[in-house]
């Protein structure tokens, strides 16, 4: 009788859990369809797209993209926002080649600049945390100072970095084949899913975007976790803007003009939810690999200069508009596959 009982019960559970679709982030999902799409027509339209030669430079342009948008991933999924990214890289690219030019070694330089990226971090996290200002308006100002900073020491010049030093053995050398950019950008993405999935930063960061009061009330110090993502955003913009000038030999303030809606962008079209709760490290790096690649593969087709930016924000408006649906288009797979 109870074999019977047991037959009877084992498919019922089974029948409950969750399929694999069902349990998988749609607009994720969605997106990394979008992605083999667009890379099909430029490999179709462009017979240079798929070279090696191509894709490991691809690798290397969306390094630094990829690098901020994993810190930044916790940010925006903490219900925050960092518009000072880009001025933070650019600061320390010039910063960084200002040090070198002055007779400091290079890697000593690289560690100092990471720990001023931190610094910046921890600026906008201890305003945004304790000191209750909205972190938009917060990295909307110090997007503004951090880049002014920048200008005033450098005068708006390029300051060149000597080829001999590690920092442009780093921007230019590679393994197997791809650069050590690339390969920095993979280890941020290990790194983001550990933090992310196997630690409980990640879970606290998730409860404080969609219910911070109900997170506090656990015991969580919600204020200090809002600080360290922004100090990881800071961290990340700082190694970001290592690599910047290590690739192109020369540290400028007016560098990473745009590189934090870049960012943002990567982040929201790979699933991460703008307005807190819900984040995707591997969605991130799907994003960060579509927007990369529609600038590259519009090169690459003789696109005229004037007109990639236009296609590029109509593309990536479609992207997110097909984004902010995923949970539709899903319903509508189901309904059709008749489940």
């Amino acid at each position: 009788m109870s074999h019977n009982v047991a037959s009877v019960t084992k498919p019922r559970f089974i029948d409950n859990q969750p399929s694999w679709f069902e349990r998988t982030n749609k607009p994720t999902l969605l997106m990394a369809a979008v992605t083999l799409l667009i890379a099909a027509f430029f490999a179709i339209a462009s017979p240079v797209f798929l070279s090696v030669a191509n894709l490991s430079n691809l690798a290397t342009q969306i390094a630094p993209v990829l690098i901020i948008g994993v810190a930044m991933t916790f940010v925006i999924t903490a219900g925050q926002i960092d518009l000072s990214v880009g001025a933070i890289a650019a600061f320390i690219a010039a910063t960084s080649a200002e040090m070198i030019a002055g007779g400091l070694d290079s890697a000593v330089v690289m560690v100092l600049a990471c720990l001023m990226g931190l610094g910046w971090g921890l600026v906008n996290g201890y305003l945004t945390s304790y000191q209750g200002i909205p972190s938009f308006i917060v990295t909307l100002a110090t997007m503004s100072v951090i880049r002014g900073f920048a200008l005033f020491s450098t005068e708006g010049f390029s300051i060149p970095i000597a080829e001999y030093t590690i920092m442009r053995k780093i921007g230019s050398g590679t393994l197997l084949g791809v650069s050590w950019l690339a390969w920095i950008a993979v280890v941020a993405v290990i790194l983001g899913l550990i933090l992310m999935y196997k630690m409980r930063f990640g879970q606290y960061i998730t409860g404080v975007g969609s219910d911070e009061e109900s997170i506090r009330r656990a015991g969580v110090n919600t204020r200090a976790i809002k600080m360290w993502a922004f100090a990881c955003s800071g961290f990340a913009a700082g190694v970001a803007g290592v690599l910047i000038a290590a690739r192109l030999g020369s540290g400028s303030a007016n560098s990473a003009v745009g590189l934090e809606l870049t960012v943002i962008a990567a982040v929201v079209i790979g699933g991460t939810d703008l307005f807190g709760g819900r984040g995707t490290i591997m969605g991130t790096l799907i994003g960060a690999i579509l927007t990369g690649l529609i600038a590259n593969g519009l090169t690459l087709i003789g696109m005229s200069p004037f007109l990639t930016p236009i296609v590029t924000g109509l593309v990536l408006l479609i992207a997110i508009w097909i984004n902010m649906r995923g949970k539709q288009f899903s319903d509508l797979i189901v309904k059709l596959s008749g489940k």
